[in-house]
């Protein structure tokens, strides 16, 4: 796994998946906001002039020469949940992304956000 610490040095990379397969370009992470690691990428995918942003998650997900491998295959991550290239994820959208992934969604004890971008 990555260190957090590093996170901003990742953005523009590419993120492929298992098979090696380019999904798009790392734009950025949002971490877990009840325990501040990583949690989700946003990447860039799309035609020039279409792009927008798909959310894939970072557990098990591994850090390469120029490259971050994520555990899901391309074609889930393109169908995933998407933001404009200009947006911010609203938080009632955070617990379709989860779904996507079939992955458990709790907001905060206070009701709070569970991701946050950085």
């Amino acid at each position: 796994m990555f260190e957090p610490d590093d996170i901003r040095e990742w953005r523009g990379h590419d993120v492929v998946d298992e098979g090696g397969n380019k999904i798009g370009t790392l734009e950025s992470v949002y971490v877990d906001t009840a325990t501040d690691r990583p949690s989700f990428a946003t990447v860039t995918v799309g035609l020039p002039g279409r792009h927008r942003l798909v959310f894939v998650p970072l557990a098990g997900a591994t850090v390469g020469p120029r490259y971050l491998k994520v555990k899901y295959p391309k074609s889930l991550v393109k169908d995933a949940p998407s933001i404009g290239t200009d947006d911010v994820l609203p938080a009632e959208d955070e617990a379709a992304v989860f779904a996507h992934y079939e992955l458990e969604y709790a907001q905060g004890a206070g009701g709070e956000r569970r991701l946050a971008r950085r």
